[in-house]
């Protein structure tokens, strides 16, 4: 699989360069995956039209990356499952057991992981089998 057919959304995306949620999409956006920041105040992040809220993302999520707390991940468990995303990335500081559950229910793989790391590394689709495997 390649980058540019692998479509990441950014939970907590932020405009701020310092940000890590703002490193993972420059990042994303530079090794050429699609990338949707997510963000309920901002219109634009990194040249990226921002989308308020996770219902109103327009194409499969293959990867949903998360940059919010657990108490802001809460009101959004019943949205992140009816995503559907290919999997779910919770970075340091967004680990939330009750959406883990969640997940877990709904068949939707789940991991404990840092994006930026996971990029650098050159392993971010390393565990992902490609869409005719089965």
């Amino acid at each position: 699989m390649k980058p540019a057919d692998h479509h990441v959304a950014v939970l907590g995306a932020s405009p701020k360069p310092a940000r890590y949620a703002n490193q993972a999409v420059r990042l994303l956006k530079a090794q050429g995956y699609p990338v949707t920041p997510l963000h309920p105040r901002f219109e634009r992040i990194e040249d990226l039209p921002v989308t308020h809220a996770l219902a109103d993302i327009e194409r499969p999520v293959d990867t949903l990356t998360l940059y919010v707390g657990p108490a802001g991940l809460e009101p959004l468990q019943d949205d992140i499952v009816a995503l559907r995303p290919g999997r779910v990335i919770f970075n340091p500081g967004s680990e939330s057991r009750a959406l883990q559950q969640r997940l877990d229910a709904a068949g939707i793989p789940w991991q404990q992981a840092c994006t930026l790391v996971l990029l650098k590394t050159g392993v971010f689709l390393a565990d992902i089998p490609p869409p005719d495997a089965g």
